[in-house]
């Protein structure tokens, strides 16, 4: 993922709080051993939340590779929590080191890489409009008829007129 050429940015120091600009912050629990809601550094949500998703991926009871067995009545649910945080990375980048990702020329990487993500999750539904808030005036422009390389997609650095949420 484009996140790990952006860590030596991302520290402890230079995000104290995971967060997507001033009006979206997000706390870290996994319902297992951290069940209280965290705040935490964005290194550190990131870092948790990457160990927690390899360790969905590789429990079979979740997601069994033998062919035929069956997937968990509650499979979906745990994709769309897996989706709905992987975005808050997105968002965290593109608010708060897009001028990095500038920077090192990364631009059109990250974009295409959002857009993807974007359609994919629109086209079935696994992630809750009001958790693209952070992003919405970036996805309008990425989700919008015409190529992209014909308008300047720009970072979300911009405020939009939400409420902020503090978000697990």
């Amino acid at each position: 993922m484009l996140y790990g050429t952006l860590i030596e940015f991302c520290t402890e120091e230079s995000c104290p709080v995971m967060s997507a600009g001033s009006k979206y912050e997000y706390h870290w629990a996994d319902g297992q051993t951290v069940k209280k809601p965290l705040k935490c550094s964005a290194p550190h949500y990131i870092n948790c939340l990457m160990s927690w998703i390899q360790q969905q991926l590789e429990n079979e009871a979740i997601f069994p590779s033998k062919i035929g067995a069956p997937f968990p009545r509650d499979f979906l649910n745990v994709v769309k929590v897996i989706l709905k945080r992987l975005f808050r990375v997105y968002a965290h980048i593109y608010h708060q080191h897009f001028s990095e990702v500038r920077d090192l020329q990364e631009e059109a990487h990250l974009n295409t890489s959002f857009k993807h993500f974007v359609f994919f999750v629109m086209e079935f539904d696994l992630v809750q409009k009001r958790e693209l808030a952070p992003l919405q005036q970036l996805i309008d422009l990425l989700t919008s008829s015409g190529p992209v390389g014909s308008r300047s997609v720009v970072g979300a650095n911009t405020e939009d007129s939400q409420t902020g949420s503090h978000l697990t």
